[in-house]
């Protein structure tokens, strides 16, 4: 079957979702894709190699996963909702029977998940719901260090925090922590006609390059924590901000000397690399290394994006 036959059209995705007695309404955020050649767009953008092993989060009825399979050595369709996990390899059976064997569906929330079966994922490429897209990709980038590149399709307002630069009004905690994992950079728009139905907002896309983090003594959550707190207050001078981190404003204005920091510059003009270097002059830093490392992986869209479970939502 050619891959055009084999893609979800239309008229597919309303006879699945009806099959299935979904009936997608914008107010929950069930958006599904019904352009084939969105998909296609979405997996030339993701440069997917044929040994890849890809992880889709929130595959829903399968727009996408037809579009990938064809292409990879293998996916993982992590969906949380249970109809649409049952369906999808009866979808991927009848459309592309010869692909069937390199589909492997988990029913989890992919906020929750500690690995998938089968070979390390490569790539994760999936059409993620504005409200966990943040907390999704750095749970995943945490959790699955095999990962080396990231391709997602999220709220365009979310697509443009994820790949801020410092210095801009909407750099904060996604942008920064983001860039602790490596580079994140736009990888074009999408419009509202390629849902069903048609969300009010418009889409992007977002691609990321996994990197080595920056020098630091400090481990990734105490750099985190400086994050959270410059960025709870992001009107203030770090100085202020980073008061109760360090335990008060003075022992602050002493770390961001230090780490050769201005303490009246705010949060949003500094780097990652500058995070990372505040934290290692915590005053009696240090005694948190041990605790667990992801403790606030899923709460890095604070200040913009939303929490739930992942795995359904604006789903393809």
């Amino acid at each position: 079957m050619g891959d055009s036959q084999a893609l979800l059209g239309p008229a597919d995705v309303r006879e699945l979702a009806a099959a299935l007695g979904i009936r997608p309404t914008k107010q929950l955020g069930q958006n599904f894709v019904i352009d084939g050649n969105t998909v296609r767009r979405i997996v030339r953008a993701a440069e997917l190699a044929p040994d890849d092993v890809v992880i889709e989060v929130g595959p829903g009825l399968g727009s996408l996963t037809l579009a990938l399979l064809p292409q990879v050595r293998r996916v993982v369709a992590v969906e949380i909702d249970p109809p649409l996990a049952a369906a999808l390899p009866v979808t991927v059976a009848a459309r592309a029977p010869e692909l069937a064997e390199r589909l492997e569906v988990v029913r989890a929330d992919a906020l929750r998940i500690t690995g998938v079966p089968g070979p390390e994922p490569t790539a994760l490429v999936a059409n993620l719901p504005y409200n966990v897209a943040v907390p999704v990709v750095l749970h995943l980038l945490a959790t699955l260090p095999s990962l080396r590149r990231v391709l997602v399709m999220v709220q365009a307002e979310v697509a443009d925090r994820m790949t801020a630069a410092p210095g801009s009004k909407i750099y904060g905690i996604p942008s920064v922590k983001l860039a602790w994992y490596g580079t994140a950079r736009r990888a074009g728009p999408v419009g509202r006609a390629v849902f069903w139905p048609a969300p009010n907002v418009d889409s992007g896309l977002v691609a990321f390059t996994r990197g080595e983090p920056p020098a630091t003594t400090a481990s990734r959550a105490e750099v985190f924590a400086v994050v959270d707190a410059a960025f709870a207050q992001r009107r203030k001078t770090l100085r202020a901000a980073l008061a109760g981190w360090a335990g008060s404003a003075a022992a602050a204005e002493e770390a961001l000397r230090a780490a050769g920091v201005d303490p009246r510059t705010r949060g949003e003009a500094l780097d990652v690399a500058s995070f990372a270097l505040i934290a290692q002059y915590r005053p009696g830093g240090g005694e948190d290394r041990n605790k667990a490392e992801d403790h606030g992986e899923a709460d890095g869209a604070r200040g913009g994006d939303g929490r739930g479970g992942a795995g359904g939502g604006r789903v393809l």
